[in-house]
């Protein structure tokens, strides 16, 4: 009636792999259950190797996928506190707009942005070494609530494959209806662009622990073709599977995608007045119910406004409002609600921002009035 092995078959390992199958383009029909997302982008990277034959990864700048060992060493978030970078890992520049080498200003930072992909990869290949993959969040969150350019991935893909690797999509934190337009996050990339591997993880169970991989009919034949049997003892058990079952029917039935847009452009559209009333706020950006608001210290420099944002996380914390902050300078505040946040508690929570940002400012101004002039 039970089991918690996926040697042994079980009705809901199977429906729910088939319900999972409907929300992806066609030849993402391969499915491996696992309990976390770091276990999945584990795996992922196993059957880039398995597949391609090659060791080599190329990541993109402050990117996270994982606390294992494997994925911490193609985790530049977190490599560079800790043991750097390994030979084998490649970073490219992150496609961030706002502050990278090619912003909103430039006529093409898709195709900027993917050349320099082509470039850390050809430099890789110079020194002898052979790509297996691209690993990507499909929206690089912890490095600041980024949104790739359109276009980009699929010129990153060209490259990548080009190069006899593979490209994963990490949807981790942003798969399943988060971004309101689309299912998954690498579709605001294109009906053309289908990465090669796809990983999911923490909204799939909705606190439960379930991940999974999602891959092709031809990455798939070439991991079994090793002989090694590939078993979870509780990834795809029944209850998980239930439990994603259960995830995926109630995403449905409230229309929580749906939702994810309306809530999400009401709450940018708050965020955006914000912007003009509040001179800290350099710049607001993101899709559905996955924003940043990025704080600055001048507009004209872009430079982080660390301390401000630490500050106003901490007041946020004080009415039982829990924000974090993201990017490379710990000055993006970070819009990841539960699905079911309401236009209310947008309102409510913007409101708060607005008078702990009207009380820094004021303080700002009376403190300059107290000081000596020279």
């Amino acid at each position: 009636m039970l089991n918690t092995n996926s040697r042994y078959l079980h009705d809901n390992i199977v429906d729910y792999a088939q319900r999972l199958s409907e929300t992806l383009p066609e030849k993402l029909c391969v499915f491996y259950f696992l309990n976390s997302g770091s276990e999945a982008n584990d795996l992922a990277l196993r059957l880039a190797r398995q597949y391609t034959g090659h060791q080599d990864v190329v990541v993109l700048d402050h990117a996270y996928h994982g606390h294992l060992s494997s994925l911490i060493d193609i985790s530049p978030y977190k490599f560079r506190d800790l043991d750097g970078q390994k030979e084998w890992v490649h970073v490219a520049p992150l496609p961030d707009t706002y502050r990278g080498p090619y912003r909103e200003d430039h006529s093409n930072p898709a195709v900027a942005y993917a050349n320099e992909v082509s470039r850390v990869v050809s430099s890789a290949q110079e020194k002898g070494r052979k790509i297996a993959a691209f690993f990507a969040e499909s929206l690089p969150s912890v490095a600041g609530q980024i949104l790739p350019p359109v276009g980009y991935f699929s010129l990153v893909a060209q490259h990548i494959r080009r190069a006899g690797a593979v490209f994963v999509a990490d949807e981790i934190q942003v798969g399943f209806g988060r971004v309101g337009k689309h299912f998954w996050a690498f579709q605001l990339q294109g009906e053309d662009f289908v990465p090669d591997i796809v990983t999911m993880g923490k909204s799939i169970g909705n606190g439960h622990p379930v991940a999974c991989v999602a891959t092709t009919q031809a990455v798939s034949r070439a991991f079994e073709a090793t002989g090694v049997e590939y078993f979870n003892t509780f990834g795809g058990n029944p209850v998980s599977c239930a439990v994603g079952l259960a995830v995926l029917e109630v995403l449905e039935k409230e229309q929580l995608q749906a939702h994810a847009t309306c809530v999400g452009s009401f709450l940018m559209e708050l965020l955006q007045q914000q912007k003009k009333k509040h001179p800290i706020i350099g710049d607001v950006r993101g899709i559905g119910l996955f924003i940043g608001v990025d704080l600055v210290k001048d507009a004209a420099t872009r430079t982080p406004a660390t301390e401000e944002a630490d500050y106003l996380v901490s007041r946020l914390k004080e009415d039982y409002i829990l924000l974090s902050t993201d990017g490379p300078g710990r000055n993006v505040l970070k819009f990841k609600p539960p699905m079911c946040f309401s236009r209310d508690n947008a309102q409510h929570v913007v409101a708060r921002l607005d008078t702990i940002l009207t009380g820094m400012e004021e303080t700002l101004r009376s403190c300059e009035t107290l000081r000596p002039q020279a």
